[in-house]
């Protein structure tokens, strides 16, 4: 796998200064660096905060690290000198902490008024449980994502921390992060708060299923529904070998390619729900008898819209993402590449993750700030 190509990105320029955390704000940060902003990672003395080596934390790649102790004046200040330089500040503490270390929004904004402020919480900023801790499952639980996931009579899956963490956190944050850089970058504009939190945007995930429902299009249980697992045509079935085939032959005319090139013969009416077990039941015998590999060349190339399902390590090499360079390999770290992708300004996978502090010197010549190295800003250098 090839190193990725340099590229600027359409937000170089953009400077984000990053209060470093856990999960969502780190990637949220990742994804405006891996789109050109000059991210300036404050780590707290000690080093990192997750329990990986620096070199492998790969939602810190294309950022700079300085190490600030908040709760020393010397650190405080040189952070808030970082602060008035920046056009976005990220922070993901429980509500009310960066008040009392005094970095909060209301002290930020007095000495730059057009920075856009970024909270990344899983309960928000207000609310009954706004103080209470949470993890990503807790937080797509409530929103009902969670129990849409998995079979019926079993235990809801779990998806990673994709779901509430990534998609309906992180990704709305640089929304929101975004949406207010353009309004405080117009004319009269001001800087302000945004307040990403995780029910919020998971909740938001899933505005066309409470359309659904609405309509009674849907029905609110696990794998009874068209796009949960229920319909048999929008499934995954096990391999002869141990492997899953996914099927997602929705449409008419996908569904017959599927039937013709799976070889089932006069297959039960798709169309009828009480029919849906018989037919998963057929679909399943004819997938059990064949390998993964077997079946995945049977309808490669072919409308049917059935895919091998892959393993983290195996989804590289697969010939359509390998063709499209949807991972990168740099400085020996095989990695997703940035997206989405641009014509005129790509983004790309400039530097290796952070190492706490290993940017002090190089962004306190960049950013115009006294040095932000050791006992001079009140932290330590790794």
């Amino acid at each position: 796998m090839a190193e990725q190509a340099k590229g600027s990105g359409p937000l170089e320029g953009v400077r984000v200064v990053e209060l470093a955390g856990i999960g969502p704000g780190p990637f949220a940060a990742m994804h405006l660096a891996d789109l050109g902003a000059d991210v300036v990672r404050v780590d707290r003395p000690g080093g990192n905060v997750l329990a990986v080596a620096p070199e492998s934390d790969v939602t810190n790649r294309n950022k700079r690290s300085v190490v600030l102790d908040l709760k020393d004046e010397r650190g405080l200040a040189a952070a808030l000198d970082l602060a008035g330089r920046a056009d976005v500040l990220i922070e993901g503490y429980r509500p009310g902490v960066a008040e009392r270390l005094g970095i909060g929004p209301e002290v930020c904004l007095a000495r730059n008024s057009r920075l856009v402020y970024g909270r990344m919480t899983g309960w928000g900023q207000e609310g009954p449980l706004a103080h209470t801790a949470g993890h990503d499952i807790g937080y797509v639980a409530v929103t009902g994502a969670l129990g849409m996931v998995g079979q019926p009579g079993e235990p809801p899956a779990v998806p990673a921390n994709l779901l509430g963490d990534y998609a309906g956190g992180a990704l709305y944050l640089v929304i929101g992060v975004l949406a207010a850089l353009q309004h405080a970058r117009s004319e009269g504009g001001a800087g302000q708060v945004v307040d990403a939190a995780i029910v919020d945007g998971t909740s938001h995930l899933s505005a066309m299923i409470h359309g659904l429902l609405a309509a009674g299009a849907w029905q609110d249980r696990r794998a009874a529904n068209l796009l949960d697992g229920g319909a048999p045509f929008y499934a995954s079935y096990r391999t002869s070998d141990g492997g899953y085939m996914a099927v997602g032959a929705l449409e008419p005319r996908f569904y017959e390619e599927f039937v013709r090139l799976l070889g089932l013969s006069a297959p039960p009416d798709r169309s009828d729900p009480a029919a849906w077990e018989e037919l998963r039941s057929a679909i399943a015998e004819r997938f059990a008898s064949r390998t993964r590999a077997e079946w995945t060349a049977v309808f490669e190339g072919s409308d049917a819209c059935v895919a091998p399902v892959l393993s983290l390590r195996e989804a590289p090499g697969h010939p359509h993402l390998a063709a499209r360079g949807s991972f990168v390999e740099h400085e020996g770290l095989v990695q997703p590449a940035p997206a989405p992708r641009f014509s005129a300004t790509p983004g790309a996978v400039r530097r290796p993750p952070a190492r706490p502090g290993d940017g002090a010197a190089e962004v306190a010549a960049d950013w115009g700030l006294p040095s932000l190295a050791g006992d001079d800003a009140g932290g330590q250098t790794p």
